[in-house]
């Protein structure tokens, strides 16, 4: 008769890579470091837009029961600001990108662990993997820094 006290294991992926090498701690560290800043993007976007469509709709009705001139004009004006901080903030940008470089480095991840694409038959996987991960950060960070200054001359009115 079996033990029936036996506990059955299930290896997650994030068990699964042991972070014994610095690669696979950068990798392991970067890709909480992305899912944590798509989360919280996320969550600030989110919050503005409702706050934008419930401060919206509530400025028809206010001006419909007669409610102060200011208190009608102060709901427009808030949603202005709102929708200002979104496009300083980018909050939807920041949410898409930091999700989809998460996601790369996850992949990244699962090729390493499994030995495949890229990994199948080289020398040293832990230098193609530190080097693969650095290049994921880097394009993004990148690609963050352009779009920082584009939308920099377009608020500032530069060239």
């Amino acid at each position: 008769m079996a033990d029936r006290t036996a506990v059955e294991i299930k290896a997650t992926p994030e068990s699964v890579m042991v972070t014994d090498s610095p690669a696979r701690a950068r990798l392991e560290d970067q890709i909480a470091w992305y899912d944590r800043k798509s989360q919280e993007n996320q969550r600030w976007f989110k919050a503005l837009k409702i706050c934008q469509i419930v401060t919206a709709a509530a400025i028809p009705v206010a001006a419909g029961v007669g409610a102060k001139a200011w208190l009608v004009g102060g709901g427009g004006a808030l949603i202005v600001v709102l929708e200002g901080i979104q496009q300083l903030q980018q909050y939807q940008q920041n949410w898409t990108t930091y999700r989809s470089t998460c996601e790369r480095l996850k992949h990244e991840k699962f090729l390493f662990l499994g030995r495949a694409g890229p990994y199948a038959e080289v020398p040293n996987p832990e230098s193609l993997l530190a080097e693969r991960v650095e290049g994921l950060v880097s394009q993004e960070h990148a690609a963050w820094v352009s779009h920082r200054d584009d939308a920099g001359k377009r608020i500032g009115g530069g060239e």
